[in-house]
């Protein structure tokens, strides 16, 4: 608990904190006092000892480099290292005088006597290309490591696993299915055990084979780095600051990470050296294993579980996307081929019936008339989407989603006991040393009833929390007014395409047929959307951090799904607001020619084609989708690789000169501070627009799993080739993502109900030809889609303009028409009720909300029945976690047994000699 944090001391009055990101001013530095010492606790920090102030404090012996490129061991060759530091020698400036960079070296040196003060032990090394560079190599003893896998609840082998592992009934395959697996000659199956968290008493337990390769390099590095993260750096009266991370912020170090353990293109000369990175890099990362499956277990060993459980996600939902996109694929193929057959297609084409029906113009005054045939081509088009096969395809996607959450479920499940994260609880997670660092207020625990110290009173917490949703919605709502903006950018852009844009495409007479006024303002207005949704995610990002920095989540984990909900609403309303309003708002509210309804009293809102606003929705989702993987390929591959190179021609050495494996390491790029957030962001974006509106595209899934296939590549080649390593954490699932994931699957039922129902024209089209094709309504004799154009178009007479939207110009074919269509379903002029909404109208409507309430209701139903039925976790793993379970009860009985006998040993031994000299006394006394 934090209040163990905390304890009175009787040497003074002390504060323990970090440096905020702004203190970059040295001198006269002044801060607030409190009446408590704020100490680490034996829990968290086993080995804390505070150097005294004004103490001499030891140096780090420096070492030449042997010469040794692929070493991962100080130069005795006997340590590993387990971290690397990375500083610039202030002795080798020339302005060595100034305060600021003399601080910056007693802060290192203050530092690094602390680390060697906690038992590390520290090797420095000159840099190879770059004099001035220093690198401070870190290595912790057994002793240390024992410590900290304690205060972490490392988990450890205890004894190989002896129960029998099921066999696949699809073992019969395995001469096929082994060359998509990484090869074993290469990378061996791993031995499994049954684990325990370790305890430093207990070890004889703990099957230790050899302690050098007890405890994993990620495992080391993420103790290291746990202990680097609370190592205090200055002490200055009443002040202890600590953390380096604040060190890096205030340029006393210039990189901090763990070491690779070789090249990714080369094997390393050293025979230690397991060559992990190279393995990785040629059985996964390289493009000709492309079809390969994921070495999961190796990329977990390597950099730790919350990398592998990203990797085991991202491979998961790709295969899952592998049956969809199939599903997909065959929907687009029979919408494709049934186009050129569509009775309603057909009609539109056809110059004696689309060429004959006269359309009302579809803004004021300087738009005209046109005929219903010039949008022949888009119409073929919208048969591609807007066919049966797309409601079919629409139910089993909402099936499919639970389906994949629910396995995912059981798949991560195995990956929890096969990793050893089952037991991964919060209070396991140390806290943040940020929050550490701001505990200046006590409370009592409601859990243990104890005086505890935390970063703020209720009342403080509350302001923190209303700030950070006051900002959210502020973004919200200015999302909201870019997308208000781009709708006025729709009608006025629209009005000047309509005027300008045949006469301007006179010479581009093969594309004239193809490019509509309505087509052109769409394809711009989505340009322009994805360009402010990539401007708005740069800004928002930032306050995003800042808030969540402000609210002082206690763990890692709580900062991370903190700043996951943050970015994901705003990213849900930056992305989806868009797509939302071309489905369900655009040409829902317009009128009739002779009252139309205009926005903000100016800009007349814009009318769908004749054919609906379906096909604009797939094309707003096809810009975003593509322009996004994009953008994001550059980011995460052009910009890494660019700096990379940049910065290598910038430090070339001659080729005689040999590169040691700190400074390699050095010359890739960092990982940010969010880590994989962004990888999940895109992933989770992107089940948003597979889900939400596949009704309208039926190949979102197929785009999405090219981009994937790409995507598990393009990352692993990244973080292996491009970045340094990152340090190894821990994740017992997902996070925050899981319970996302779940609402998008939630309202993709209804999302896609109301796509079918209200933008796709497929409802109309069912109440036609069941109801107003034949008798009383129509005049066929049996139900058909003929004459389907005709009975959806009203009827408006041109006497009706109102001066204000009367057009100016008439084309020369209009003739003495005296009537236009338009699309609604409104009574005829001259009728009693003229211009009002229909029966037909009421009738589409009452199917409509039918519609949508069955196919929701059904599809939860089924949703609900597959979430029960499918258990979320296996047979065989309860199986295992219950053996694990009891060998662990039994050592932990066994040793307290052993530690009692222990103990009464002695007093037992001191009764029977009591006994036995009481004994001899008597038989003395006998004789």
């Amino acid at each position: 608990m934090i209040c163990d944090i905390f304890e009175m001391n009787e040497s003074g009055d002390n504060i323990l904190e970090m440096d905020s990101l702004s203190e970059t001013k040295l001198d006269g530095d002044t801060e607030i006092e409190m009446g408590m010492e704020v100490v680490y606790s034996q829990e968290f920090l086993p080995t804390f000892e505070t150097i005294p102030e004004g103490a001499s404090v030891p140096k780090v012996e420096k070492a030449e480099f042997n010469g040794k490129s692929d070493s991962l061991f100080f130069n005795d060759g006997v340590r590993r290292i387990d971290f690397v530091l990375v500083y610039e020698d202030e002795d080798m400036k020339e302005i060595d005088k100034n305060r600021t960079f003399q601080k910056r070296k007693q802060r290192r040196e203050y530092f690094e006597a602390s680390l060697m003060k906690m038992g590390m032990e520290l090797e420095a090394a000159r840099s190879v290309v770059d004099e001035k560079l220093l690198f401070v190599k870190v290595h912790m003893p057994w002793d240390v490591l024992c410590t900290y896998a304690e205060v972490l609840h490392i988990k450890l082998p205890i004894q190989p696993n002896d129960l029998s592992t099921t066999s696949s009934p699809f073992n019969f395959l395995s001469c096929i299915t082994r060359h998509f697996y990484p090869s074993e000659d290469l990378i061996a199956k791993e031995t499994e055990y049954f684990t325990a968290p370790f305890e430093k008493d207990r070890l004889e337990y703990f099957y230790v084979k050899d302690r050098d390769l007890f405890f994993t390099p990620s495992m080391r590095s993420r103790m290291a780095y746990y202990i680097l993260s609370r190592a205090p750096y200055e002490v200055r009266g009443n002040i202890k600051k600590f953390g380096v991370t604040k060190l890096l912020d205030g340029g006393v170090y210039k990189a901090a990470y763990p070491l690779h353990d070789c090249r990714f293109n080369v094997r390393s000369k050293e025979d230690e050296c397991p060559n992990e990175r190279y393995l990785l890099y040629n059985e996964w990362a390289h493009p000709k294993s492309f079809y390969k499956m994921q070495p999961l277990d190796l990329i977990r060993k390597y950099y730790g579980e919350k990398i592998g459980i990203y990797f085991a996600w991202l491979g998961f939902y790709t295969a899952m996307l592998a049956l969809a996109a199939i599903v997909g694929l065959g929907c687009f193929i029979y919408g494709y081929t049934t186009q050129e057959t569509s009775t309603w297609s057909k009609e539109v084409c056809d110059p004696l019936i689309g060429g004959n029906i006269v359309m009302c113009p579809q803004c004021d005054k300087e738009c005209t008339y046109w005929r219903l045939n010039s949008t022949c081509e888009s119409s073929k088009k919208l048969c591609i989407f807007d066919n049966y096969g797309t409601l079919v395809f629409a139910v089993f996607m909402a099936i499919w989603v639970t389906v994949f959450l629910e396995f995912w479920k059981r798949y991560q499940a195995e990956l929890e006991y096969e990793w050893d994260t089952v037991e991964f609880l919060e209070q396991e997670e140390q806290p943040r040393p940020e929050y550490e660092a701001k505990c200046n207020h006590e409370r009592i625990n409601p859990v243990t009833r104890v005086k505890e110290k935390v970063p703020y009173t209720a009342c403080g917490r509350c302001i923190r929390v209303s700030l950070g949703i006051g900002t959210v919605l502020f973004w919200i709502v200015l999302i909201l007014a870019s997308v208000v903006a781009i709708i006025v950018y729709r009608l006025a852009v629209f009005f000047s395409f309509s005027t300008r844009l045949q006469s301007d495409l006179k010479e581009l007479e093969p594309f004239k047929e193809y490019v509509t006024a309505q087509m052109a303002t769409s394809v711009t207005a989505s340009i322009i959307s994805f360009v402010v949704i990539m401007v708005l995610n740069i800004l928002y990002e930032r306050v995003a951090i800042w808030i969540t920095d402000f609210e002082l989540p206690r763990t890692k984990t709580d900062y991370e799904n903190s700043l996951t909900l943050k970015m994901f609403l705003f990213q849900f309303v930056n992305y989806y607001s868009s797509c939302f309003y071309i489905a369900f708002a655009k040409g829902k509210v317009v009128g009739y020619p002779g009252q139309p309804v205009y926005l903000l009293g100016k800009y007349r809102n814009e009318e769908c084609d004749p054919g609906g606003c379906l096909i604009e929705l797939t094309t707003q989702l096809t810009v975003i989708m593509g322009g996004k993987a994009i953008w994001n390929n550059i980011q995460e591959v052009l910009l890494p690789w660019m700096k990379n190179l940049i910065f290598r021609y910038c430090t070339r050495v001659g080729s005689e000169k040999v590169i040691p494996r700190w400074e390699q390491d050095y010359q890739l790029q960092p990982i940010g501070k969010l880590g994989l957030f962004y990888e999940y962001l895109e992933m989770v974006i992107q089940f948003g627009f597979v889900t939400l509106f596949v009704a309208s595209f039926p190949l979102a899934p197929v785009l999405a799993l090219v981009n994937n296939l790409f995507e598990i590549r393009v990352d692993a080649w990244k973080i292996i080739t491009q970045f340094r390593r990152m340090v190894p954490e821990k994740a017992q699932d997902i996070g925050a993502w899981q319970p996302i994931l779940q609402g998008v699957a939630i309202l993709a039922v209804a999302s896609n109900a109301m796509i079918i129902a209200f933008t796709s024209d497929m409802i109309p089209r069912l109440v036609y030809y069941w109801s107003f094709s034949v008798y009383p309504y129509g005049d066929h004799s049996s139900h058909t889609m003929q004459g389907y154009i005709n009975n959806t178009l009203s009827v408006f007479d041109i006497q009706d303009f109102s001066n204000k939207s009367r057009p100016l110009q008439t084309p020369y074919w209009f003739n003495n028409s005296t009537t236009c269509r338009y699309r609604d379903f409104r009574y005829p002029p001259g009728h009693h009720r003229q211009y009002e909404y229909s029966i037909y109208y009421w009738h589409v409507i009452a199917a409509k909300m039918a519609f949508i309430i069955v196919v929701e209701h059904i599809v939860y139903l089924t949703k609900f029945v597959l979430s029960y039925v499918i258990p979320d976790v296996p047979y065989t793993v309860r199986e295992q976690i219950k053996r694990e379970k009891y060998l662990s009860q039994v050592i932990l009985h066994e040793t307290n047994l052993k530690l009692v006998t222990k103990r009464l040993k002695p007093v037992a031994d001191k009764i029977l000699k009591h006994n036995e000299d009481q004994d001899e006394e008597m038989m003395d006394l006998y004789f």
